[in-house]
């Protein structure tokens, strides 16, 4: 019975290029039940991130798997443990991924990983914030321990992309560094200008020489975002000694013994590690998306929307992969309703 089932986009080989309608596709599945601790929510738009074209590529699977995280919906049922929601509530969340994702017509998620939906945003526009919010988050404040700085400096790199968006917003509004974001194409350092950013760098030119015109020497912080593997060098030459490095990206070597001198720290950032090994304070992330939800129903932080694809189809989503895996984009990219 079609109640009992939903429609779903899934991929079941991952060596076929995204050009390839097998790529992606629809199919029916079972419609899931919640477990003791799951929401179930009928989801109402998403979103695409770069992980979902790495996962598409990079893991093999023995059954089609759903991919896609950042979902916005309404909670259609709850396990027999939930104390967070409740049926109706609207949500938007970031999933987990060792758990079937958000490109289907329903999907569950453990409560302690989401938060309230901002009201002040549409669907589309609140499912461009959970997973990057919170990857941003968690890198500005869990692993650099950015407090209240004075006198200090954050170079972003690939400030323009989806996670890069959200750490602009909140490093310019939430603490008191100076923001230099990387950017090399004039529309994008016009939005990362936008978002907050106090000075933008090109990163296919030197980062010292454009820091020293900003009369910047060096920087205490480096978010690095992409490409960590081609600027490692330089973000070493603009940190501080006993600067702090936190990266994002999948460098194929990431030697960390030219950190020694300068005392460097390394910080890696996964926003699914928490959901992933089931931590102890996995619900830090029920709590910092609902911190970001009131932020932006405040008018402290916007959507990092970049492009709307209009419904949730397997064209419209090997669309979106494409553009993701041509390093193009600009914020992020949704698809909103079957």
């Amino acid at each position: 019975m079609r109640e009992l089932s939903m429609k779903a986009i899934v991929y079941s080989q991952n060596d076929l290029p995204i050009i390839n309608e097998e790529s992606l596709y629809e199919m029916d599945l079972p419609k899931p039940q919640p477990g003791e601790r799951d929401l179930l929510v009928k989801i109402s738009a998403i979103a695409v991130n770069p992980v979902d074209t790495k996962v598409r590529k990079n893991s093999p699977v023995t059954e089609p798997r759903i991919l896609g995280w950042d979902a916005t919906g309404i909670v259609e049922a709850v396990g027999s443990k939930v104390t967070l929601f409740k049926p109706g509530d609207e949500v938007f969340y970031a999933g987990s991924i060792i758990r079937p994702g958000s490109y289907a017509e329903y999907g569950l998620v453990d409560e302690r990983i989401a938060g309230k939906k901002p009201h002040t945003l549409s669907n589309a526009e609140a499912a461009a914030l959970p997973l990057t919010s919170l990857t941003a988050w968690e890198l500005l404040f869990d692993r650099l321990e950015v407090g209240q700085s004075n006198n200090e400096a954050i170079l972003i790199v690939g400030a323009g992309g989806g996670v890069g968006s959200i750490l602009t917003q909140l490093a310019s509004k939430l603490t008191n560094l100076t923001v230099i974001g990387t950017s090399s194409r004039p529309e994008t350092s016009e939005w990362v200008k936008a978002l907050g950013a106090d000075h933008i760098i090109d990163h296919r030119k030197p980062f010292a020489e454009q820091l020293k015109a900003l009369g910047i020497e060096n920087v205490r912080y480096v978010a690095s975002l992409t490409h960590t593997d081609l600027h490692y060098t330089q973000i070493i030459d603009v940190l501080k000694p006993q600067g702090r490095l936190a990266v994002i990206d999948d460098p194929n070597i990431l030697d960390a013994m030219p950190l020694k001198r300068k005392a460097i720290s390394l910080h890696w950032e996964l926003m699914f590690t928490r959901s992933m090994f089931q931590t102890t304070d996995m619900q830090r992330q029920h709590e910092i998306l609902m911190e970001v939800s009131k932020l932006v129903d405040a008018g402290k932080l916007q959507s990092t929307l970049g492009e709307h694809y209009g419904k949730i189809s397997a064209a419209n989503l090997r669309k979106a992969h494409a553009l993701i895996e041509s390093s193009k984009v600009k914020g992020k990219i949704v698809l909103e309703g079957f």
